[in-house]
């Protein structure tokens, strides 16, 4: 009975906070105990109902930071709570890790929950900090069953083909005694914050590349130039391209002592090891011509200094320089998702930040992404397929022969404009997100702002979003103090490639 009325007042607690009075809010968020939350957030969905303000296009949203929440909760009600740590290592001794409790002595169904907590946790130190080794601490039994799992033919294939081919070794499971978990180790670089100089910077998206030309830390030149890539089976298209932005940029400089680049994708040492951009470059062309494109751009500029970054990495660092703040982690809503992390000293660190495969949602009605088949994983929500999904659910209308970048001008304009229908997208994407980002946070050291640019916050979309996904951190996480931002229009467009311009030191 108790419980029962409880929930009744929760429901109530919830419509008072959607009313959006600041005294009825102040009561919803000292209701919001953590025990009261965990057990209102489980009774809610298992009623198919949930107590929190969901996004409104997607009602069946598991925030995969709640389920992570309710599974230790009710792990440690069971009275048979295990200790677990879960860490993935690179060859060049970072190491990321998470502390979580699983069912000790499960029965076969304890026993599966086990596993699943367990894969969902390791896939997201994966692509947030990159791997290739996975080391579980405390149960060889769940070593044992994601050893399975992270296997060429496993049910995560697509993850175990991508850290094997990124780091050019095999990804494998260890099981170590919880008392051996290895330390947290995360090196940095010296890359960004350069100004001297005349520099180039580019951006590399979808359907788009952007260029800018800065000396002494000033703008001179800033381009976007429409274009492809993702249809192109040969290398020197995207090279012709590529140097054609950089020579466009060249023209307004003295000069050129460095140059410095972001796209979607994952890249070492200046190396190609995963990206979009060359997804129908076939696999031996790849090695030979994709790998090694950035190398060969910088022989076409006789060598100068010249570094390339994830996208999101550029976007982290033009937003650190703006807000003028460290603990920053920027994330680009374009043709894909992707992050980039500055940490409480200023730095990049060596973590991958590919965002886009992390899981977010819960919900076994989840969409599939179209690269890993894995559901519910951020690139199918905080992106322009994203936004064009959703448009669908509004009864917004496009023709399928569109292209995704168009999709998103329409329900941009339709935005503009007022229409509640595209204004829907943008509140259901927010509100997905304030969930996701409070998720990172038990990834990141620190996240003191959560900075998002990209073609999808362009305009009172970005806004939206931002307004949203705070409304979420403040009303459900006050203890995280994490904001979500954004820049002024010009930096959410071209901020990543006059960030990029800083990379390389001269």
């Amino acid at each position: 009975m108790l419980e029962k009325t409880r929930a009744r007042v929760y429901c109530i607690f919830c419509q008072c906070y959607e009313s959006g009075t600041d005294f009825l809010r102040s009561g919803v968020r000292m209701f919001l105990s953590n025990e009261v939350t965990m057990a209102h957030y489980q009774s809610l969905h298992n009623g198919g109902k949930y107590g929190y303000p969901m996004p409104c296009l997607e009602h069946e949203f598991r925030p995969a930071v709640l389920e992570h929440r309710l599974f230790r909760a009710t792990v440690g009600k069971s009275g048979r709570a295990m200790p677990l740590k879960l860490a993935a290592a690179t060859p060049s001794g970072q190491v990321l890790s998470v502390e979580t409790v699983v069912y000790g002595k499960p029965d076969a169904a304890e026993a599966a929950a086990n596993v699943r907590h367990a894969e969902r946790l390791v896939k997201s130190l994966l692509w947030i900090g990159g791997g290739s080794r996975i080391i579980v601490a405390g149960s060889d039994e769940i070593a044992a069953a994601l050893a399975k799992i992270y296997a060429p033919d496993g049910e995560r294939a697509f993850d175990y083909a991508s850290m094997t081919k990124i780091y050019e070794t095999p990804l494998a499971v260890e099981s170590v005694p919880y008392e051996d978990a290895p330390a947290a180790n995360e090196p940095q670089n010296g890359l960004g914050r350069h100004l001297n100089g005349c520099r180039i910077g580019f951006d590399l998206g979808a359907s788009d590349r952007k260029c800018a030309a800065v000396q002494d830390g000033k703008v001179v030149f800033s381009e976007e130039v429409a274009w492809n890539p993702s249809k192109q089976a040969d290398p020197a298209w995207h090279r012709a391209g590529i140097n054609d932005s950089i020579r466009r940029a060249a023209a307004h400089l003295p000069r050129v002592d460095a140059i410095g680049g972001s796209a979607a994708g994952v890249y070492i040492n200046n190396r190609v090891r995963m990206a979009s951009l060359f997804r129908s470059v076939p696999p031996d062309r790849f090695e030979q011509e994709a790998a090694p494109i950035f190398e060969r751009i910088r022989e076409d500029w006789k060598g100068v200094p010249f570094a390339v970054v994830n996208d999101g990495e550029a976007a982290a660092l033009a937003a650190s320089v703006q807000l003028e703040r460290n603990g920053i982690l920027g994330v680009s809503f374009g043709s894909s998702m992707a992050g980039g992390y500055v940490n409480g000293a200023g730095c990049i660190t060596g973590r991958l930040n590919e965002l886009a495969f992390v899981p977010v949602d819960y919900s076994a009605s989840a969409p599939r992404d179209e690269w890993s088949g894995d559901r519910g994983c951020g690139v199918n929500y905080f992106s322009q397929q994203g936004a064009a999904r959703l448009a669908g659910a509004t009864g917004l209308a496009f023709s399928p022969n569109v292209p995704l970048p168009q999709v998103l001008l329409g329900i941009q304009a339709y935005a503009k404009e007022g229409d509640e229908r595209a204004l829907n997208v943008f509140r259901s994407i927010g509100t997905a997100f304030g969930y996701t980002v409070a998720g990172f946070c038990d990834f990141y050291p620190v996240i003191n702002t959560a900075v998002i640019m990209g073609r999808v916050t362009s305009g009172v979309g970005g806004d939206i979003i931002s307004e949203e996904a705070n409304r979420v951190l403040a009303d459900v996480f006050p203890e995280l103090e994490t904001t979500v931002a954004v820049p002024d229009d010009s930096m959410r467009r071209h901020g990543q490639a006059v960030a990029a311009a800083t990379l390389p030191k001269i």
